[in-house]
């Protein structure tokens, strides 16, 4: 590629130096001091985690649960799927219960209802207030106590209270087994018949689902505050937000006003200096040729497309099991398919495909900047791809046999079900997968070499693209820091750092990287404009993206600290959202620039999509549940799927398409484009994601927070509300949505597919252009 002209490059070359070299500088000060403070958090986390007993004991001296009890409980818990059927502390499923605000309220039911029994003969609801009061008042005093003994590691509880642990107990193995009496709240759970034939296993599974309760309800030693910081809203144990989650909601609120002020005055300041770019009169891509490694990332892009649509249809079903619970309009579906699994799968094929479509480009740009192709790169490329259909196939195949408990304990961690959302493939998996970046890593880094060495405008640019290379292959790495028996607040912990810092961060960083380069050589926007602009918007986005990672990790065994960085922090991810509208119009912009552009009319035009999901999922539906209070209430019910819809496919899906689309615009320049296929499924993406997020998600997620507040977590999770006529009507309006959505996944796919079956029609070469390197693409 050759250096774009001096009159396009703005600034005088010096003057873009010292700005550059400054905001690497304030980058690299940001990221050290940042996760400086994300790893002395992690040991903090560590030592202020909810203790494990080494038993549970009664006052009279029986022996209720044991460590090992709780530890193979888990492991039990990770073979059904762990977060995909109902949730642990607010994080997982939406159609089964919380376990462990399900276990507590019906912990503290069971006991007010033992004493109310004992002294008046009559059960806890048929009591005046007054007698109600006390109750409530003795029942607080009792289940808050922490009686943990650091010493011995016992916790020691009442008789009355094993009396009613064992009720509750006695619930979840009949629940989890194939009792006939609860095979009515099973399909209203979307839990299959018998999901854990070996009773052993589910007597085990108790024990975890307590230990879980027991740290939501748990006075912290020398605190009138639960070990999850009072989560979850429980009336009854005095579960109410603790004055800490007042006050920092108010300071990320301040927060969130005085970045947005800041970020206005920089761009007041700042914008509007430089002349627009001259833009070419022709493609200045026109005459790139596709190397063979290039070539060979094509069949990235048919997998990206074959994912989407078996997601999609996943998707589809697991929204019905909402409805049905155990059929798909009256087959025994899961028989053979639970909810379980097809909900893992709709998840993992969602980063799956986003992943390979972002790995893809990488793969297709790092030649395409350099003007390189190493040697044996093309191998490399396809080896790749091996790979990764092997990592699809077993992982998700891992998955499925674990769910239907045809795995043992041991090999389910290592080639099953891990149980935990997002990173819940095996451990082999996810080393294989590792791997896989590490050699996408290298593939990327060599064809890039070239380049980085290069002294141009475009350099800072590169340099940002290969460093996020290597922080998507290294940060993946966060996902191994865990074990088989790792505490689970420090599993949320690591967890967090591959969903949040890995898909959130640095796949933006590296996107956001690639389309300022796309753009810089199409002579859309200066060189030196870019590399400013890609550098100051990494500062900003990181600055609030590191350490708000910790907004996730409020209610899982965290201390204060934790809750108080989250919530100043990620109220500054919102900030640089605040002007997307910007950089949505610019974008437009650039799509009417010249009309050779039209060619990349549909990529652009996705990325405009970007930044209006980005504003609406990621700022507005994010913002709504981030700030600690709102959270509260709101982890856990449908407000989360709202962001997550909108933010993961709205965001990260559309780009991943835009990128794709760039992609197969220079793998086949010359193959006529059908832009009705492509316009259908532009709009019918949008409009069916839209539909779906405020037609359902949106007022069934209102309705659930209004439970919470009312009568506690547990009972906006209930099947008691979740079975209501009214919700059951949110339920199915999703299908005017998703039906508007699948559409526009058939017709892209449709698009792919006439871009490589048959013989395509070929755009007329304008006179004057490389014939002979565009024939044959």
């Amino acid at each position: 590629m050759t250096p774009m002209p001096r009159s396009h490059r703005g600034l005088p070359s010096e003057i873009n130096v010292n700005n550059t070299s400054r905001l690497w500088k304030v980058l690299g000060a940001m990221l050290l001091v940042s996760f400086a403070i994300l790893l002395f958090m992690g040991r903090e986390i560590y030592l202020s985690a909810p203790p494990i007993p080494t038993e549970v004991k009664t006052a009279s001296g029986t022996t209720i649960y044991t460590e090992e009890d709780v530890q193979t409980g888990r492991k039990v818990w990770q073979t059904i799927g762990g977060q995909q059927v109902g949730s642990i502390w607010g994080h997982g499923g939406y159609v089964a219960p919380d376990w462990s605000a399900d276990w507590l309220h019906r912990e503290a039911v069971a006991l007010l209802d033992l004493w109310a029994v004992r002294e008046t003969g009559r059960a806890y609801d048929d009591l005046d207030p007054p007698q109600q009061a006390g109750l409530r008042a003795k029942l607080q005093a009792e289940i808050r106590a922490n009686t943990y003994d650091p010493a011995t590691g016992v916790v020691t509880i009442s008789d009355d209270r094993a009396e009613a642990i064992a009720v509750v107990a006695d619930h979840y193995v009949r629940l989890f087994g194939n009792d006939p009496e609860l095979q009515t709240l099973r399909s209203q759970y979307a839990i299959q018949e018998n999901p854990i034939p070996d009773a052993d296993r589910r007597v085990a599974m108790t024990a975890f689902f307590f230990w879980t309760a027991w740290s939501t309800v748990t006075n912290r030693p020398g605190e009138e505050v639960t070990y999850t910081s009072n989560w979850p809203s429980e009336p009854l144990v005095a579960n109410t937000p603790t004055t800490p989650t007042f006050l920092w909601t108010f300071v990320s609120i301040l927060f969130l006003l005085a970045g947005i002020g800041a970020l206005a005055w920089h761009y007041a300041t700042s914008h509007g200096r430089e002349p627009p770019p001259v833009v070419p009169d022709s493609d200045p891509l026109r005459s790139l040729k596709p190397t063979p490694s290039m070539k060979a990332t094509a069949k990235y892009f048919w997998v990206v497309t074959a994912l989407i649509v078996v997601q999609v249809i996943l998707g589809g079903v697991t929204a019905h099991y909402a409805v049905e619970g155990q059929a798909f309009y009256g087959f025994p579906l899961a028989d053979y398919l639970p909810y379980a699994v097809t909900r893992s799968w709709h998840l993992q094929l969602a980063v799956l495909w986003i992943a390979t479509a972002w790995l893809a480009t990488g793969l297709y740009i790092a030649p395409a900047i350099s003007g390189h192709e190493p040697k044996f790169q093309r191998l490399g490329v396809n080896f790749l791809f091996t790979c990764l259909l092997v990592i699809v196939v077993g992982a998700l195949g891992g998955q499925w046999l674990a769910v239907m408990q045809k795995m043992g304990l041991e090999i389910n961690f290592w080639f099953g079900h891990q149980g935990y959302e997002y990173t819940d493939i095996g451990r082999f998996w996810q080393i294989f997968l590792f791997v896989g970046l590490m050699l996408w890593l290298l593939l990327v880094g060599r064809g890039l070499w070239p380049a980085l060495k290069a002294r141009d405008d475009s350099r800072s640019i590169t340099m940002l693209l290969f460093l996020s290379t290597v922080a998507i292959g290294l940060f993946y790495g966060a996902g191994l820091m865990w074990g088989h028996e790792t505490h689970l607040s420090m599993v949320e912990y690591w967890r967090w750092w591959v969903v949040h810092l890995w898909v959130e961060g640095f796949f933006e960083v590296f996107a956001t990287a690639v389309i300022a380069f796309l753009f810089t050589k199409l002579g859309l926007v200066r060189a030196s404009t870019a590399t400013v602009a890609v550098l100051f918007a990494t500062i900003v986005f990181l600055t609030g993206g590191v350490l708000g990672t910790f907004h996730h990790l409020y209610w899982t065994g965290t201390p204060t600290a934790v809750l108080a960085l989250g919530a100043s922090f990620s109220a500054l991810e919102v900030v640089p959202l605040v002007f997307i509208g910007y950089e949505a119009y610019e974008n437009y912009k650039h799509s009417r620039a010249k009309p050779w552009v039209a060619a990349y009319k549909w990529p652009i035009l996705f990325f405009v999509s970007v930044a209006f999901w980005n504003l609406v999922g990621a700022g507005l539906f994010g913002f709504l549940i981030n700030p600690p209070l709102a959270l509260y209430y709101m982890q856990g019910l449908n407000t989360t799927p709202l962001h997550g819809h909108t933010a993961l496919f709205g965001v990260y899906g559309m780009l991943g398409i835009g990128l794709m689309l760039f992609c197969l615009r220079g793998l086949g320049r010359t193959a006529v484009w059908d832009e009705k296929l492509l316009k259908g499924a532009f709009w019918t993406l949008n409009i069916g994601l839209a539909a779906m997020a405020l037609f359902s998600l949106l007022p069934f997620g209102l309705i659930q927070v209004h439970a919470a507040v009312t009568h506690g977590f547990w009972y906006a999770r209930s099947a008691e509300l979740l079975q209501q006529p009214l919700m059951q009507t949110l339920v199915w309006m999703r299908m005017p949505g998703d039906v508007i959505f699948s559409v526009g996944v058939g017709m892209l796919a449709l698009f792919v597919a006439k871009l490589y079956i048959g013989k395509a029609k070929q755009e007329p070469v304008p006179a004057g252009t490389a014939v002979e390197s565009a024939a044959g693409r």
